[in-house]
């Protein structure tokens, strides 16, 4: 199939739309007991049910992030509690996501917690913080939240609007968000970069990279546009107007890592989620959650966890981040016989 990158288009409103299918995915999955989050069902207006796959896929989803942020949170801890290093999570689009809100609940927020993404997104998301006691809690009762402007600026948290193409702009923002480029930082992307230009999306990596010299970068999207599913996958998406703008210019695990290392990023690694799923995701967890409900799609179930990966970048100026991250083999050889 040849490439499509110049003639596909994707809407900026349509991109924005995936925000609620996203956090009504979340809530599927939250109330069939896959995952806890007792915040999401506040950014959902209408409840879904999901089907099984869609439950179980973005279980897997949120464990991986989860064991990802977990692991960076908690590296460093050695030189006790006193001295614990600072660290920084910076969202990119991050839409509805609650992870600051359950992160303050369960004693583990970082520092300072930024959550960037469209104003249209972001007023919206203001005001429901702004709405609801539970979230409004959180952040503070010294917080400045303007609904107009799309911003919560509170000590530990903010949420500013922006374009994440406009990188003059992202470096006001991030004075504005008091944000420490010389302490470890944590970068979510979770289908962001995909729906940008590749060289807008090169440039946010290469940003990236030149200003944290410590740092993890999480990227969760799509792969593989070039098979049968993936040609379908990408229709579907383009019919709503999602084009997944990205998607050739990193189509494969090796392009993904490629992304980070041609941008100056110290070392990368890609993983595909059935294959995270089967080997990193903790086999109690899977026990549990694949009790909950009847499935059946098992060849479908493949197909689709092969279309999407977790990819990852490191720069570790500090040192923390040795054996951070998915096993090599030697470690996951060691670690089999203890495997279930």
């Amino acid at each position: 199939m040849a490439k499509r990158a110049a003639d596909s288009h994707s809407d900026t409103a349509a991109v924005q739309a995936t925000n609620d299918d996203a956090s009504a995915s979340k809530l599927s999955c939250v109330n069939k007991g896959y995952i806890r989050d007792d915040y999401v069902h506040l950014f959902v207006r209408k409840p879904v049910r999901r089907s099984p796959i869609i439950n179980r896929g973005y279980f897997a989803r949120c464990a991986v992030l989860r064991k990802l942020l977990f692991e960076f949170l908690g590296s460093g801890m050695n030189a006790g509690e006193n001295n614990q290093i600072k660290k920084q999570i910076l969202s990119l689009g991050a839409g509805f996501d609650t992870m600051y809100f359950q992160l303050k609940d369960e004693g583990k927020a970082p520092h300072l917690y930024v959550e960037l993404d469209f104003q249209e997104v972001t007023s919206k998301k203001a005001a429901l913080i702004d709405m609801h006691r539970q979230l409004k809690e959180k952040v503070g009762s010294e917080a400045s939240i303007s609904r107009d402007k799309g911003e919560v600026l509170a000590d530990d948290y903010k949420l500013l609007p922006i374009d994440l193409r406009d990188l003059r702009q992202l470096d006001d923002v991030m004075a504005l968000a008091n944000l420490d480029f010389s302490l470890p930082t944590f970068i979510i992307a979770e289908c962001v970069l995909i729906y940008m230009d590749p060289e807008s999306s090169r440039s946010l990596v290469g940003w990236a990279s030149k200003k944290f010299s410590s740092a993890i970068f999480f990227l969760y999207e799509q792969i593989h546009p070039y098979d049968a599913f993936g040609e379908q996958m990408i229709r579907n998406l383009e019919s709503r107007g999602c084009g997944l703008l990205g998607i050739y210019s990193t189509p494969t695990l090796k392009a993904k890592e490629r992304l980070f290392l041609d941008q100056g990023w110290q070392r990368a690694a890609a993983w595909d989620m059935l294959n995270i799923y089967s080997k990193f995701v903790d086999a109690q967890e899977r026990r549990r959650i694949e009790r909950l409900e009847l499935f059946d799609e098992f060849e479908e179930w493949n197909m689709m966890q092969e279309h999407y990966c977790v990819a990852y970048a490191v720069n570790d100026h500090m040192g923390l981040f040795k054996n951070y991250g998915f096993p090599t083999q030697n470690r996951m050889a060691s670690s089999s016989t203890g495997s279930p």
